[in-house]
């Protein structure tokens, strides 16, 4: 895989560039992004902070606090989810896989928030589960989100 990985919206009116590759891809399965995506479960993956660059439509790109702990952006036409940032994190933002030109070439390494799954979304990968954060994540005090 490569840095230079190009991504956008539904709609066209937003794209974005990677300049550093990916890493960290994985599934969540909590409440919330169940429902910014309107799907069982979302796949994110991480570069450091600066590093996703909106390349058309950065005016169009929405910001919602979706926690108490972090927000997302999303393209306000069409309202394909884009990101995710957390306060326990900085350093980093975690953006929705699907959203690239290729998302097959990013994939997921791990699931978090398995407590929430939705039972009838069957994930039959030997991938690592964890019920909520991963043992690992830095900066988690008082950061839980919902289910």
């Amino acid at each position: 895989m490569n840095k230079g990985l190009e991504g956008g919206c539904a709609c066209g009116s937003v794209r974005y560039r990677l300049a550093s590759e990916p890493y960290d891809a994985g599934w969540c399965h909590c409440r919330t992004c169940q429902l910014n995506s309107g799907a069982p479960g979302m796949v994110f993956a991480s570069v450091p902070e600066g590093d996703l660059v909106f390349i058309k439509g950065a005016d169009r790109v929405k910001r919602f606090m979706s926690s108490s702990f972090g927000h997302r952006e999303f393209c306000g036409e069409c309202g394909t989810p884009f990101l995710m940032k957390v306060d326990h994190q900085p350093e980093t933002v975690d953006f929705s896989v699907a959203t690239l030109d290729e998302p097959e070439l990013v994939a997921p390494g791990f699931h978090i928030f398995s407590s929430s799954r939705i039972p009838w979304f069957d994930t039959r990968d030997d991938l690592p589960r964890h019920a909520r954060f991963r043992p690992d994540t830095r900066g988690l005090e008082g950061t839980e989100p919902p289910g």
